[in-house]
């Protein structure tokens, strides 16, 4: 016969953050993010950077968080576009772009220059995988959130972020790098811990990645936006074997 048994669970946090722009003296409501918080300031450096909004952290003049609320003061220099950047619904946590009037313009972002020289090796690439999800906290005591990390050349880990969205982690991550004053990846790579959605290429493209690495599976988008952009995608890093979908002279086999 069976039985039944009780017990607390720990669950990842997912809660809204409202983000308000000041530009000339005049406000603007760019949407709700679905968020685990946690990295909230840098979440929305992260958000701004990857919506093209702001080139690099010195246009932001002002940033502040009042409990789910964040009110942010730009420069006069910053990309911000009302028509093209003040969303009409909220964004998930499931969606990076939810709100967008088109994505057709998006092929064509202006991102950092990407860096062509660097040869990363199987095994590295495998390895940051492992290392990855090794370095998952919240998912360790959860199972329910999204990581992006940022490698160096060498596959080891120099940075990571999390949150319940997967643009969400790779938005921390660059808020993060941008915080610390690293402007560009240069020979780092990305490593994300789901699939290789269309959203996450840009915002990799937007940061000049040269490469990205994904655990899952990517989207046929994510693929068209990589050899777009001439960004190396890898997929369905396995044990002893990845997938690669675009500008594969980036990976070298010893």
């Amino acid at each position: 016969m069976g039985s039944k048994s009780y017990d607390n669970d720990s669950v990842a946090t997912e809660s809204p953050l409202s983000v308000n722009l000041k530009l000339r003296d005049e406000m603007f409501s760019v949407g709700v993010l679905m968020r685990t918080p946690g990295d909230d300031v840098e979440l929305v450096i992260g958000f701004l950077f990857g919506e093209g909004i702001i080139t690099g952290i010195g246009q932001v003049v002002k940033l502040e968080i009042e409990e789910d609320c964040c009110h942010i003061e730009l420069s006069e220099d910053s990309q911000f576009d009302p028509s093209e950047h003040v969303r009409k619904t909220s964004i998930s946590s499931s969606c990076g772009l939810c709100g967008r009037d088109s994505i057709s313009n998006l092929f064509h972002i202006e991102g950092k220059q990407i860096n062509t020289s660097h040869n990363y090796s199987l095994e590295t690439i495998i390895q940051s995988v492992i290392t990855l999800r090794s370095s998952q906290n919240i998912f360790s005591l959860t199972g329910g959130s999204h990581a992006a990390g940022l490698c160096d050349s060498g596959g080891n880990l120099r940075l990571i972020a999390e949150d319940v969205g997967r643009h969400n982690a790779v938005d921390k991550l660059v808020g993060k790098c941008l915080n610390e004053g690293i402007e560009h990846p240069g020979d780092g790579f990305l490593v994300v811990s789901g699939r290789a959605s269309f959203e996450l290429v840009l915002k990799s493209i937007r940061f000049g990645f040269p490469l990205m690495v994904a655990v899952g599976a990517p989207s046929s988008l994510a693929i068209d936006m990589a050899k777009e952009h001439d960004m190396t995608l890898v997929g369905f890093v396995k044990d002893d074997k990845i997938s690669v979908y675009s500008s594969p002279r980036r990976i070298s086999v010893s």
